[in-house]
């Protein structure tokens, strides 16, 4: 097979992938418009307008044709901006979205090159330049106007109740459903496991990372939970207070979210099967670091990028032990 029929065959299934990816954002956006209104169809058009444009202007500067059928750049701006609130400006989710395309991606050579998540990269800038329009939250159901939402009441997320000590006034059911202020498009917990399950059967995901990602998280917050000051005690002391922890620490943040569409991401996530087992329980531990001692919610941005640092590491140390043990796994 000649080099440029390969490069075809790789440009397909990137944008089969990156199209299921888009596919999958949909329910999610559709959720946001039923929470908060049509502010968060703009949103997410602003997203995916400044990544299309992003695209055009690297094809000019780089002087080669805009490759319309590449649509990776929109599915990095379209899971970005479902990380922020309705109440966001659109100056900031045009630069977030610029950041992760023109930085996280394209200085990199573009897509498949690059070594760092893009849509935490964005997150990471817009977060830590904008704390005050990224992590205050509108209630759901709150008449949000379509340009100007600087009016409209906002309060923290239940990220920063638990990192004061208490216990965030959100039903399990409301929890499940997504009825609570939080972000455009991660809170609806039901939507993004469907979103996972059809990813999973098109092949466009696995669940190694994502499972012990999300292992090590339950057991940090059952052993060592934020609510009631419970301390070094026993583990089976004080059972309700840790599964009402752990419920809260899964369920009100972006862990579930981050696991199927920030941790999979196809670029930067670990290659063999026991990296990504490895990889994924590392990020646990660093994402739940970030929540007790860090000062700010959706950490887990933070912690991607920190450990997309050394994926490559271990892929390199990992990878010949993953081929032995699937050698062996086949000679029975």
């Amino acid at each position: 097979m000649d080099e440029n029929k390969t490069l075809v065959l790789r440009k397909d299934a990137a944008r089969a992938i990156n199209g299921d990816y888009i596919w999958m954002t949909l329910p999610l956006m559709a959720m946001g418009i039923y929470l908060y209104g049509m502010r968060t169809a703009l949103l997410c058009l602003t997203a995916v307008v400044t990544a299309n444009v992003c695209d055009r202007i690297v094809a000019l500067l780089r002087n080669r044709a805009y490759e319309k059928k590449d649509i990776s750049s929109e599915t990095i701006g379209l899971i970005l901006v479902l990380l922020f609130p309705v109440t966001v400006k659109y100056y900031v989710v045009v630069i977030a979205v610029s950041v992760a395309v023109l930085l996280g991606k394209e200085a990199f050579g573009g897509y498949g090159a690059y070594p760092f998540n893009p849509m935490a990269l964005g997150f990471a800038v817009a977060g830590v330049s904008w704390p005050e329009q990224v992590f205050g939250y509108p209630a759901p159901f709150t008449k949000i106007p379509l340009w100007d939402a600087s009016a409209v009441a906002t309060a923290q997320g239940a990220a920063y109740t638990l990192r004061i000590g208490g216990t965030p006034n959100i039903s399990l059911f409301n929890l499940v459903l997504g009825n609570y202020a939080g972000p455009i498009g991660i809170t609806s917990t039901l939507i993004i496991i469907a979103c996972a399950m059809y990813l999973w059967m098109r092949k466009r995901i696995t669940f190694a990372a994502p499972v012990s990602f999300m292992v090590v998280c339950t057991l940090i917050a059952f052993l060592f939970p934020r609510m009631g000051g419970i301390g070094l005690a026993l583990p089976w002391q004080y059972l309700n207070l840790r599964v009402a922890s752990v419920v809260y620490e899964i369920l009100s943040g972006a862990l579930i979210y981050a696991a199927i569409f920030l941790i999979n991401e196809p670029v930067t996530a670990p290659r063999s099967e026991l990296s990504r087992l490895v990889c994924g329980a590392l990020l646990g531990v660093l994402t739940m670091l970030f929540r007790y001692f860090g000062t700010y919610d959706l950490s887990v941005c933070f912690s991607i990028l920190a450990m997309n640092s050394v994926t490559g590491y271990f892929d390199r140390i990992l990878a010949p032990k993953a081929k032995r043990i699937k050698e062996v796994q086949d000679n029975g």
